[in-house]
């Protein structure tokens, strides 16, 4: 099963999530805020290929929306029938607010 990997559109939270990570990150090194960066959206691009991957998001529960952990944050994507849908990039640490994104 190959697919599209998008990012939502109709909130773009994942992609300042991504900015507020590296952001955070780049006040104690540039060298591992890139690092972090590449790596979550390596992760997110391979999810074309095997998106059952990641584990079901156990706050939801719903086969199709699983997450992908990368380093300390969790990438949490929606599969669809024709493509792979990024909602979210949060820390690991931080509680999954159900109606942000879902």
């Amino acid at each position: 099963m190959t697919v599209t990997v998008d990012w939502s559109l109709e909130e773009v939270e994942e992609v300042e999530d991504l900015d507020a990570i590296v952001t955070y990150i780049v006040k104690d090194s540039r060298f591992y805020a890139k690092a972090v960066a590449n790596k979550i959206l390596t992760v997110a691009k391979e999810l074309s290929e095997q998106p059952y991957i990641g584990r079901v998001v156990p706050e939801i529960g719903n086969k199709q929306i699983r997450e992908r952990f990368v380093y300390s944050y969790r990438l949490i994507y929606q599969i669809n029938e024709s493509n792979i849908l990024v909602v979210a990039i949060i820390h690991g640490k931080r509680l999954l607010e159900i109606n942000e994104h879902f």
